[in-house]
């Protein structure tokens, strides 16, 4: 084999493994495909967060046999973690590895003089140690603003989540890695988001003192990133430290992206969250109080077992009544193996879309109001090498009047709204 070709499916986490295969495969000899019908190596890297997931998997190992049947097709992930088996099974798939063995992908490529079809190789999730990451320079549409995956997994058990028992326990780059990763980046881009499975988990293994915010002072002060941007953090992981960082350093991004999955207290419980609706609108008003116009971003879950239209009502007043600018909204999908897949009164589809709807127009009206209070002030955005478009500090898509290169930081005054974000003030417009 002389070429290879990486797919990724799913989140950040998972486009960061990838990178790190494609480093991994280039120290080996071999070299990247522009495709897959071009690559003698087809590797898959899959997602299993949903059923959709699932099947997104195998319509592209069947695209791929179609396309390449010479090609050899290795399947890795979480997906292949979590049922080996299943995917072993598909025709033209030459290996299954599991994320417990992803670091030895090479040898096992490597190793196998007369591959036959549905090697698997997946061990024990729980005892992985290693740390598989570089960083994601060249996410399709976005080349300004890589991601460099800081931590993986968790150590939470929620009821409705697959995760743990495909990634594993919760880990963490090293500080000293992590500085280096950044100052790297920091030679060529302005902004590096930083993300993981569990991010506010980082540095809490035995033994270790540093936690995120210690580690956010480090790289502010060790690196000349001009701007930090933190992905998704557990709600009880904005402590006050991490907050008044964020709102004290014009360095980090005015972003708050804490996962809420329900409003409702007694679907929290059923869904074993560690939080209540209160502790998280304690966190949610403190960051509205320090940063007054921060983004502020949630995941949430309709249809989850046994939600009724009271505990839906509950979460949609709970939303409305908090200050989010934006809402990642999901509709439950049951993951095998875990408790929520088993749970009685599993939620109607019908009923599950309506209030996934519900939900999308309310995060869509919070959104557009937020927008509209920029209306004649100006904004630090990111350009993110698409033409027009640029990216604000606080989550905000730009139309620039003028095409941009992209990774400049400019101030931009804003003139108008546009469908999903703003416009830049063309002072033609006002002659």
């Amino acid at each position: 084999m002389e070429k290879f070709f990486v797919h990724n499916f799913g989140c950040r986490a998972t486009q960061a493994d990838g990178a790190a295969l494609e480093s991994l495969l280039e120290q080996r000899g071999l070299s990247a495909a522009p495709e897959a019908r071009s690559a003698d190596l087809v590797v898959l890297n899959t997602c299993t967060v949903t059923a959709n997931a699932d099947d997104d998997v195998r319509a592209m190992v069947r695209r791929v046999n179609r396309e390449n049947p010479a090609a050899q097709i290795l399947l890795t992930g979480c997906y292949a973690q979590r049922a080996p088996e299943e995917l072993a099974a598909l025709p033209g798939v030459t290996w299954v590895v599991g994320n417990s063995h992803k670091t030895q992908i090479p040898d096992i490529v490597a190793e196998s003089l007369t591959p036959f079809h549905g090697q698997i190789h997946v061990g024990d999730i729980f005892a992985q140690h290693d740390f598989l990451s570089a960083p994601i320079e060249d996410a399709a549409g976005d080349r300004a603003r890589p991601n460099l995956k800081i931590q993986d997994g968790c150590n939470n058990r929620c009821s409705f989540c697959i995760i743990p028992y495909v990634r594993g326990r919760s880990r963490s780059m090293p500080a000293g890695q992590v500085i280096e990763q950044v100052q790297h980046l920091s030679r060529s881009y302005r902004e590096v988001v930083l993300s993981g499975i569990n991010l506010g988990r980082w540095g809490r293994e035995p033994g270790q003192t540093m936690r995120l915010a210690g580690l956010v002072r480090r790289i502010l002060d060790e690196t000349p990133i001009e701007r930090l941007r933190l992905s998704s953090v557990e709600p009880m992981d904005f402590s006050d430290d991490l907050l008044h960082l964020m709102a004290d350093s014009p360095r980090i991004a005015r972003h708050v992206h804490a996962p809420l999955q329900s409003g409702s207290d007694t679907v929290l419980r059923r869904m074993h969250r560690k939080y209540r609706p209160r502790h998280y609108a304690d966190r949610v008003t403190k960051a509205r109080h320090l940063m007054p116009d921060a983004a502020i971003g949630a995941d949430v879950m309709v249809g989850f077992p046994g939600e009724t239209d009271a505990e839906f009502a509950e979460t949609f007043r709970f939303i409305d009544e908090l200050p989010f600018t934006y809402l990642h909204v999901f509709t439950y999908s049951a993951r095998p193996g875990t408790p929520a897949a088993d749970a009685p009164d599993q939620v109607p589809m019908p009923v599950r879309k309506d209030r996934n709807r519900q939900l999308r127009e309310l995060a869509d009206r919070k959104n557009r109001a937020f927008r509209q209070s920029f209306l004649g002030r100006s904004l630090s955005v990111v350009t993110l090498g698409q033409g027009h478009m640029a990216l604000s500090s606080n989550y905000l898509k730009v139309e620039l009047l003028q095409p941009a290169t992209d990774n400049l930081l400019l101030n931009v005054p804003i003139g108008a709204l546009t469908d999903a974000g703003l416009r830049q003030f063309d002072p033609l417009r006002v002659l």
